[in-house]
């Protein structure tokens, strides 16, 4: 694989990191505020869209919500909330309604169960910045319809700059996760066969009353240190003093800010393409292999 998503300083401990949302699942949406007012902004952006889609996948749909509006906004497109952490599924279950229900698979977005071509629109917040960003938007590609839409968000470099750097005051290890850059993103898609994405910047800055409290929003957000570089050992009590200590200096109006790089994302499939051999299972077949908790 290429580009920095490849390197070993990228590289996620995907195994990990599923673990870790399936924990937080029973809590994500006290903690999950970022993740609440970017995925506003990403749907928003589909009004400046003329799309009929008839198939919408929410990639990486943790609770549900984005599925939730993409039936309202879409209300004769069928959309299949994936994701890889069981334990969200079924938290999604609370967003279906009756009028307006969407699907629920757990699946690999890296790997998904889709014949090519097929699906009409593709929704993903918070979910690029998890993979490998190369091995994703192929998948993605592959399964996308020709004039397809993939619309996306994920975290860009900058985020979490406060942290990193006092944790960089601590020591030496790997503590907090490095993000792709906005231009190699872009270059992905391009190697990956999308036409003329469109990708941007936008900035938000949370505030704590401490570091304790920041760390306690990650952690119930599923957002562990999963890269592979991480120390796998217990933290004690004072290293965790030490970075309070290194934090500090950021502290503003009483407040300590933790800022956030949003990368929005827009790209399509060309209008034509050769017609690819059939790939994957049926939607029927996908039900059939979901728990029986959750294919009503």
């Amino acid at each position: 694989m290429s580009g920095p998503g490849a390197r070993a300083e990228f590289a996620i401990d995907r195994g990990f990191a599923r673990r870790s949302f399936e924990r937080a699942s029973e809590h994500y949406d006290e903690y999950a505020v970022l993740q609440s007012q970017v995925r506003s902004e990403l749907l928003a952006r589909l009004d400046l869209v003329s799309l009929e889609p008839r198939l919408i996948l929410d990639a990486g749909a943790g609770t549900g919500h984005a599925s939730r509006a993409l039936k309202k906004r879409y209300p004769r497109a069928r959309v299949i909330a994936l994701d890889y952490a069981l334990g969200m599924l079924g938290k999604a279950g609370a967003q279906r309604g009756w009028l307006r229900p969407f699907d629920r698979l757990c699946a690999d977005a890296c790997a998904l169960p889709f014949a090519a071509a097929s699906v009409d629109l593709i929704v993903s917040n918070f979910l690029v910045h998890w993979c490998h960003p190369g091995a994703l938007f192929r998948e993605l590609r592959r399964v996308l319809a020709p004039r397809g839409l993939l619309t996306f968000t994920s975290l860009g470099p900058d985020s979490l700059g406060e942290l990193r750097e006092a944790w960089a005051a601590v020591d030496a290890h790997s503590r907090v996760h490095r993000f792709v850059d906005m231009h190699d993103l872009g270059d992905e898609l391009v190697r990956s066969g999308f036409a003329a994405p469109v990708l941007d910047v936008e900035r938000y800055t949370l505030q704590y009353n401490s570091v304790a409290a920041l760390l306690a929003d990650l952690r119930g957000a599923g957002a562990h240190n999963a890269a592979v570089a991480r120390p796998k050992g217990l933290t004690g009590k004072k290293k965790f003093a030490a970075l309070a200590q290194a934090y500090e200096p950021c502290r503003q109006q009483g407040r300590l800010p933790a800022s956030f790089e949003i990368i929005f994302g827009q790209a399509w499939t060309p209008a034509a393409r050769e017609a690819p051999a059939p790939v994957g299972i049926s939607l029927a077949d996908l039900r059939a292999k979901l728990p029986r908790n959750l294919r009503e």
